[in-house]
């Protein structure tokens, strides 16, 4: 079995963000900084090279594996701010329904520029995505 590669490291968040060429992704990952902060109540970890997470929780799979993951985190992509809701989105169907233009993947949230989602719903579905997956162990 594998090891997972992306793990939590001493890399600066900040530089990490700075370095994000697109000035709109770059304002909009400095922003999700200070609200992931403030719902999640825990400090940023750089995750591998790219994702800014907070918190963990430990998780085990039916097949016997296991480990450690992110609660809550953040990836400012090329393509769009990548949100990490590591308890997925059906179980809450009514906060996505007020959430606003936005994709999913898993347990990807995409997000074109902040603006396109309410910031009020985004609070109550980190919160209770964090919440969830740090109350105990997950099975997965």
């Amino acid at each position: 079995m594998s090891d997972l590669k992306t793990t939590p490291n001493d890399g600066d968040v900040e530089a990490f963000l700075n370095s994000v060429e697109n000035e709109k992704r770059r304002e909009d990952a400095f922003a999700m900084l200070d609200f992931m902060k403030e719902v999640t109540g825990e400090e940023p970890v750089l995750w591998g090279g790219s994702i800014v997470g907070f918190g963990s929780y430990h998780y085990k799979y039916a097949s016997g594996r296991e480990g450690d993951w992110l609660a809550a985190g953040f990836s400012p992509r090329k393509q769009a701010l990548t949100l990490y809701i590591m308890s997925g989105f059906s179980r809450h169907d009514e906060l996505m329904a007020r959430l606003g233009t936005y994709t999913t993947g898993k347990s990807c949230l995409y997000v074109k520029k902040l603006e396109d989602v309410d910031m009020t719903v985004l609070e109550e579905l980190v919160r209770a995505s964090f919440e969830y997956v740090t109350r105990s162990s997950v099975d997965a």
